[in-house]
């Protein structure tokens, strides 16, 4: 029997890219919006795979609404991505952002419940609920202490998901991802508009680059690497929650710096500090430990910061 997903938020970067891998795996794919008949779709468009999936409409803060889609769709697996993705903009709407993540992660949960059909959920965690930790390697083990309205929602979902899975026995994991790119991200997401603004200088069409805090280091991996991990967490016997990284960080100044080196061009000449930029609370450093990824799922990534960056690069060369 053919395998059904369904996919919420299947418009973002990571909905498009992994709704593409269940295709290939020969699934029936269903993927939500909160209007379906006004998204654009772009990234499905772009990955040449829109008319292959079927979209509905979701408010996923709205508990009649999931219950009605999952009715309607009876999928065997709910991949759970949707929700405000920005950490800056959730510092200006940590209402939305809450709802968005945290209500809507408990409403897709409880519906699964009320429907009592065997359904492996599979819920996007993220790497910011760590916190500051130093230059410390963060494992599932690590405590969190979230230091932005989008960590503290990603966190309350995480919890939500592990008490179901205690309390009620439902299939559900939390894969803590982090941060990892792709040329779908949208130009509000720094390390696509440092891309962009590469090329753009190098062309002619503007001089400068306005960043805030380029001090800080992230583990920067591939999102399609990262969304193999997400489908290999649903087809094991047993749910479980997964560290995915590279195990790698790299300073935003040398993302900077790769990206300009890129286009033949010298980072320093053309970046402005801009004050405006900072964040009312950052992480200076963040890196993931992906042993139990690599021993259990059998996921390891293949792409590094600089890799990644020559990819978005090249990508824009072609298609702007």
């Amino acid at each position: 029997m053919t395998k059904k997903a369904l996919i919420c938020g299947v418009s973002g970067q990571d909905g498009a890219y992994l709704a593409q891998l269940l295709l290939n795996k020969g699934y029936e794919v269903c993927g939500t919006s909160r209007d379906a008949q006004m998204s654009s779709f772009s990234n499905l468009i772009r990955l040449g795979i829109k008319e292959k999936i079927k979209l509905v409409s979701m408010a996923s803060n709205d508990f009649r609404s999931v219950l009605q889609v999952l009715l309607k769709v009876q999928p065997d697996e709910v991949y759970n991505l949707a929700g405000q993705s920005s950490v800056g903009l959730s510092f200006e709407q940590p209402v939305e952002t809450l709802e968005s993540i945290a209500t809507g992660t408990l409403n897709l949960l409880e519906a699964i419940r009320f429907t009592g059909a065997p359904i492996k959920f599979y819920n996007a965690g993220s790497s910011e609920c760590f916190g500051d930790i130093g230059d410390t390697a963060a494992t599932e083990s690590t405590p969190f202490r979230p230091r932005s309205p989008y960590a503290v929602a990603k966190a309350t979902a995480f919890w939500e998901v592990a008490n179901y899975r205690e309390a009620y026995g439902i299939f559900a994991c939390s894969g803590i991802l982090f941060n990892h790119e792709s040329p779908l991200r949208p130009e509000r997401f720094v390390t696509q508009k440092i891309i962009a603004a590469a090329c753009d200088i190098a062309q002619g069409i503007r001089e400068t680059l306005h960043l805030g805090n380029i001090s800080i280091e992230r583990d920067w991996g591939w999102a399609p690497e990262y969304v193999e991990a997400m489908y290999l967490m649903l087809q094991k016997e047993q749910p479980n929650d997964y560290v995915i990284a590279t195990g790698q960080s790299y300073s935003l100044k040398q993302f900077v710096a790769e990206a300009f080196a890129c286009v033949g061009l010298n980072w320093q000449d053309h970046l402005i500090t801009d004050q405006s930029l900072l964040r009312p609370t950052d992480l200076a450093i963040s890196r993931g430990n992906p042993a139990k990824a690599r021993e259990q799922l059998g996921w390891k990534a293949q792409y590094k910061m600089p890799d990644i960056v020559k990819m978005m690069v090249e990508d824009r060369k072609v298609n702007f």
